[in-house]
């Protein structure tokens, strides 16, 4: 919830009575994977329960005296992004009390293209809070959409409501709806950063920076060790599609390497109709694995969700798979292997039955 929609809904004259905070916090400025406090909001003075912290799923009791749940969150149409799963764990238990739920809809920044999608889709041995269902990384579901998902394939009990978008098309990605792009989260600050996130946050499991703690996180990955040249030229020799591939440096504000200059490999968005950054994300580990078997390493990430960080590019891409290959011969990922690790098979149809946007 970003901070002037529970202004607006309390203007407009929604008889608001608790405020229910997702990870980064009511304003999107909390650090990815820190507990979130409860407390009362010095916006509106109302009581936040927190939803990422001790609890990842409302109390039963916070729902006394409610006559429904109201959820406004900006999603970034990317599976492991967690705002998605926190409206399902508040699906979830307003269906075992009975209550009804509303979902403000939003586009999906990275458009709803079903052509787009990629995948993996989630194996359940990696159910995780970054991934409670067996959809793809990059699904092309609105937030409405994925509620509806959700409802009809998990939850058939739940009395979920969309409020769709008007003026939004599958085909449109955020740039074309003409408004501007508001930060989903301290490191997804602009679209770019956004559309790159499915691919680029796999490196969260790695011991490269993302770039949190410059001006561009999500748009560059380095190292102070990375051969960045060479990196650059195994990737530019891949074609990919809709992005120019540079090298750059960073001196990052965040670990891993706060305060250390980085190289780093930096992506630039071109075409943004043809990026895939799924496969872009998969094809820069396979190269940056390849190019240094004596550096490159795989790390954990705790979070609040995973306080030990184990397993996290299993949860993030939802198989094992990918780490095996990597770990032993990325130099055989090429095309076809990471043809293979995106598909989507089946699902089109699965989609199909609760699109809202043509």
């Amino acid at each position: 919830m970003e901070r002037l929609s529970r202004t607006a809904l309390l203007e407009a004259g929604i008889p608001i009575v608790r405020l229910f905070s997702p990870e980064h916090g009511l304003n999107a400025t909390a650090p990815d994977g820190a507990a979130v406090p409860g407390g009362t909001d010095p916006v509106t003075g109302l009581p936040v329960v927190s939803l990422y912290g001790e609890r990842m799923r409302p109390a039963p009791e916070s729902l006394e005296g409610l006559d429904g749940v109201i959820v406004d969150l900006p999603d970034v149409g990317t599976r492991c992004y967690t705002y998605g799963w926190t409206m399902t764990h508040v699906i979830d238990v307003c269906a075992e009390k009975g209550l009804p739920v509303w979902i403000l809809d939003r586009p999906n920044p990275l458009s709803g293209a079903l052509a787009a999608v990629e995948g993996p889709i989630l194996e359940p041995a990696h159910r995780s809070f970054i991934g409670r269902h067996t959809i793809p990384l990059r699904h092309g579901l609105t937030l409405g959409e994925l509620a509806r998902l959700w409802q009809r394939e998990c939850r058939p009990t739940a009395h979920v409501h969309v409020i769709a978008c008007e003026g939004w098309r599958r085909d449109q990605l955020w740039p074309e709806t003409g408004l501007p792009f508001v930060p989903t989260s301290p490191a997804i600050r602009r679209f770019e950063a956004a559309l790159l996130y499915p691919g680029l946050c796999l490196f969260e499991a790695t011991n490269l920076s993302v770039g949190r703690g410059t001006e561009t996180p999500f748009e560059a990955v380095g190292a102070p060790w990375l051969d960045a040249d060479a990196v650059a030229e195994r990737l530019v020799a891949r074609r990919l599609p809709g992005v120019v591939v540079t090298t750059d440096a960073f001196t990052p504000e965040a670990d891993p390497y706060a305060g250390q200059r980085c190289a780093a490999v930096r992506f630039t968005v071109q075409d943004p109709t043809l990026v895939r950054p799924v496969a872009l994300g998969l094809a820069l580990l396979a190269d940056i694995a390849a190019l240094h078997p004596g550096a490159f390493a795989w790390m954990r990430y705790p979070t609040a969700a995973n306080p030990t960080g184990a397993g996290h590019l299993e949860r993030l891409t939802g198989t094992a798979t990918i780490r095996d290959v990597i770990s032993t011969v990325p130099e055989s990922v090429d095309a076809a292997t990471i043809a293979a690790w995106t598909a989507a098979d089946g699902w089109a149809e699965r989609a199909g039955a609760v699109l809202l946007y043509t």
